[in-house]
Order: C-alpha cells, then sequence, then structure tokens
C-alpha cells in the first residue's frame, strides 16, 4: 500500500513537470519570430509645441527687457533661451505622462 502510493505521487509529480515545458513552448510559438519590444507613444510633437511656445514667450521677454538700441539681440537671446527652456519643460512633462507597454513585433 505505502509503496503504491509513493509510486502514484512519482508519477503524478512526474506527469506535471513533463507538462510544464510543453504549455510554455505552446506560449512562446504564439508570437513565433516576433520579438517582444518597448513601445512608447510618440510625444516629440508636444516636445515641439514646447518649443515654439517658449521661443515666442523668450523673445518677447527678451525684446522688453532689452535696452534701447539692443532690442533685436534680446529677442533673438531670449528666443533662444526660451527655446531650450521650453524644449525641457515639455520633455519632463512627458516623461511623466508616457504611454508605454510591451508589444510583440
Amino acid at each position: 500500500m505505502r509503496n503504491g502510493l509513493i509510486a502514484a505521487i512519482l508519477v503524478s509529480a512526474g506527469l506535471a513537470v513533463a507538462a510544464a515545458p510543453a504549455q510554455a513552448e505552446s506560449h512562446a510559438n504564439s508570437h513565433k519570430g516576433q520579438k517582444k519590444v518597448w513601445v512608447c507613444k510618440d510625444v516629440s510633437s508636444s516636445n515641439n509645441k514646447g518649443t515654439v511656445i517658449g521661443a515666442v514667450g523668450g523673445g518677447l521677454l527678451g525684446n522688453v527687457v532689452a535696452g534701447h538700441g539692443h532690442k533685436t539681440a534680446g529677442t533673438v537671446i531670449g528666443a533662444g533661451v526660451g527655446a531650450v527652456a521650453g524644449h525641457e519643460v515639455a520633455r519632463r512633462n512627458n516623461e511623466k505622462n508616457r504611454d508605454c507597454h510591451y508589444e510583440y513585433r
């Protein structure tokens, strides 16, 4: 009786071990030839909006702050600094709100 119980346990354990690779193999074959890749929603247009808004705002502020006779230089420098700042703000906001997930391709 005892030997029969031990034999039954060993046989059922062996069947469980044999069945596990078959299940994993069938799942792996469902995406045969495809790789699992990390995909994120494109946020470059949002970064571009931040750059443009920053450039316009910085250009206006640079024009107002610049002294008499230096309005053009103030506008150009302000637009450059504003563009960089606007791009960085938009990029950091987009990093927080990115929609990323895995896909098979």
